[in-house]
Order: structure tokens, then C-alpha cells, then sequence
């Protein structure tokens, strides 16, 4: 299956941490890059990590040192560790996996950052 499906959200105060995952089904080979995106409320959806197939990684600025970005050895679960919440995090967060040509995209799972 190569809908991803995110899980790890929830509700968390001001400066504590969270561990999304990102799970896919589809043959490694296929995967080229793993993002995660964010949506607050009445804002666009914005690019928060990314990760090639290579491993090289990119951040948003508003979350760099505090986010990261990783995969399991299989390279199919892609996580993001987030630190240092603020409530500005506050978001639904999805995952994206370009497989092949062709973006793949979750539902989505709610972060909810109390200050």
C-alpha cells in the first residue's frame, strides 16, 4: 500500500516533545523523498522537513534545532522528533512520500501545542 499513514499527534504544552511517524508500504526502491508538511488553522500548508532517498535532509527555518528528521533502516517509516514545542507548532501535520514520479499523501494527524 502506498498511502502513508501518520500517527504520534496529540495534545502537548509549551516545550514539550512529540514523535510523528510516517509508515508506507511501498517497495524502498520506488521512494525518492519523504516530507512533512503542516497546516494551522486559516494558514497554507508549509514544507517543515524533508529527507532523499540518500539521506540528505532539509528543514524549515522556523523549526531547525528543534525538529528532526529521520527513517527506520528500512527506509520505509519516516519520523519526525519534535522538541521544544511552541504553541505556533500547532498544526495538522501530514506526510508526503514522492514514490516514483508521483506524490503520495496521509490524512494527517493533529498537533496540538498548549501554551
Amino acid at each position: 500500500q502506498v498511502q502513508p499513514v501518520e500517527s504520534g499527534g496529540g495534545l502537548v504544552q509549551t516545550g514539550g516533545s512529540l514523535r510523528l511517524s510516517c509508515a508506507t508500504s511501498t517497495s524502498i526502491s520506488r521512494i525518492n523523498r519523504m516530507t512533512w508538511y503542516r497546516q494551522a488553522p486559516a494558514k497554507q500548508r508549509e514544507a517543515v522537513a524533508g529527507i532523499t532517498r540518500f539521506g540528505g535532509t532539509n528543514y524549515a527555518d522556523s523549526v531547525k534545532g528543534r525538529f528532526t528528521i529521520s527513517r527506520d533502516n528500512a527506509k520505509t517509516t519516516m519520523y519526525l522528533e519534535m522538541n521544544s514545542l511552541k504553541p505556533e507548532d500547532t498544526a495538522v501535520y501530514y506526510c508526503a512520500v514522492l514514490v516514483d514520479t508521483t506524490w503520495y499523501w496521509g490524512q494527517g494527524t493533529q498537533v496540538t501545542v498548549s501554551s
